[in-house]
């Protein structure tokens, strides 16, 4: 009999005594991929589900080891009061030559394939905290559901250790991914950005007709649900928009919380890194 291959996904990050994510202390695994655009995404290194380079300007002391060893000549050391490194992103293969060797890890991958097996030895290293605080595993990314195969794994490996799990998605999926991996799930934390339908596409690229049918499916399920509004200046945070999401969330269950969420100005910092603009600003 063949061997199954066990399924793999592309993470970015593992956030270990997390506490923002769902209940108690929690490990959140951050998944790369994301089918929406927000122009105020956070984690810009998480759209995308390639695996590139990205660069610390801040932490670079300018040796220029890395522009010596890249096999595509994709850097270039820029001499100036505060010199820094150069990516042409063109040329740029993503060897990692350029991160193996830098010395203040300036230079990193912006992810990293892991199998289930791999991502459930990081989880259980905490068995025990989860257990004293009531708290679990959290996917969140990028967007969860982008990879189903890699969450639906992960999630069911949780629920056979009785550890809680929660997600923190868009909602922008078929549903049949909804279906498939909900079973598994015992909290929907669910980031509903703009409820205007023209808005909500001209802002994220992508229209929330199927956004607000999943929600009614998930709302009608019994599940634990946390909606999450972020607050960006002059478009989510407006007074219009906000009603409209609470009394879309609260008519089909007014025992729905609903929180907002602050932005936090610091995400600039992640579109030097990777080299582009930043739209919000």
């Amino acid at each position: 009999m063949e061997k199954q291959t066990e399924v793999s996904g592309i993470i970015f990050k593992i956030k270990r005594f997390s506490v923002h994510d769902g209940p108690g202390i929690r490990t959140s695994v951050f998944l790369k991929g994301c089918p929406l655009n927000c122009i105020w995404c956070h984690s810009p290194e998480g759209i995308t589900s390639d695996i590139s380079i990205w660069y610390n300007q801040n932490i670079c002391i300018a040796c220029e080891k890395c522009v010596q060893v890249c096999p595509n000549s994709a850097l270039e050391l820029i001499k100036s009061d505060e010199p820094f490194i150069q990516i042409a992103r063109n040329l740029c293969k993503s060897t990692g030559d350029c991160v193996r060797i830098c010395p203040t890890n300036a230079m990193q991958f912006t992810g990293s394939v892991a199998k289930i097996s791999e991502i459930i030895i990081e989880i259980e290293k905490d068995l025990a905290y989860y257990r004293t605080s009531g708290g679990g595993v959290t996917l969140t990314g990028g967007e969860p559901l982008y990879q189903p195969d890699f969450s639906a794994g992960i999630l069911e490996e949780c629920k056979k250790r009785k550890i809680h799990t929660a997600i923190e998605t868009s909602l922008y999926c078929d549903r049949e991914v909804l279906k498939r991996i909900s079973e598994n799930i015992d909290l929907f934390i669910i980031d509903m950005k703009i409820f205007d339908p023209d808005q909500h596409k001209y802002y994220t690229g992508k229209s929330n007709e199927s956004i607000k049918d999943n929600f009614q499916y998930i709302a009608k399920s019994g599940k634990d649900i946390l909606v999450r509004i972020p607050l960006i200046n002059k478009i989510t945070d407006t007074e219009l928009n906000k009603k409209a999401i609470i009394g879309y969330v609260h008519k089909l269950n007014e025992k729905i919380p609903v929180e907002f969420i602050n932005y936090n100005p610091l995400a600039e910092n992640n579109y030097k890194k990777l080299g582009i603009p930043f739209l919000l600003k």
